[in-house]
């Protein structure tokens, strides 16, 4: 048995030191890179829910208003044949804003989707991976 090679010096198969904190910093950094890619893409996803939800509420409230300025007329006239004017004004109403409020429930509904702006798979996936390297780290 030879003592004088390899004493006291790591064995060539395993990794110095040096080595190791490198890899780990590459591996972290390439983790931290993923992540952030993840939360870009969870953040424009919310952003087009978001725009697409504002869009139906603005577009609820543009039908809202057509409706009020054309049809109010056209239809009070024709139910006031039968009727007073107030009340066929009173029923063409109440219909239009029953409609306008479903949209803008609809598109309360999409907003709602969206919030809270935080990209929440990303979070997860964070405090999965910091239990994973606490885990290893006690090994």
């Amino acid at each position: 048995m030879d003592h004088t090679a390899g004493a006291g010096q790591p064995d060539a198969q395993e990794p110095s030191t040096g080595d190791l904190v490198k890899q780990v910093t590459e591996q972290i950094s390439t983790l931290v890179k993923s992540e952030l890619k993840l939360a870009q893409v969870e953040m424009t996803r919310k952003a087009k829910q978001a725009g697409f939800g504002a869009g139906l509420l603005g577009g609820g409230g543009l039908i809202a208003l057509y409706g009020v300025g054309c049809l109010i007329a056209c239809v009070i006239l024709a139910i006031s044949l039968a009727i007073a004017a107030w009340a066929a004004a009173l029923i063409v109403g109440a219909v239009l804003l029953a409609v306008a409020g479903i949209a803008a429930l609809m598109g309360r509904r999409r907003l709602q989707k969206a919030t809270p702006p935080v990209p929440e798979e990303t979070v997860d996936s964070i405090k999965a991976d910091v239990q994973e390297i606490k885990e290893r780290a006690r090994r």
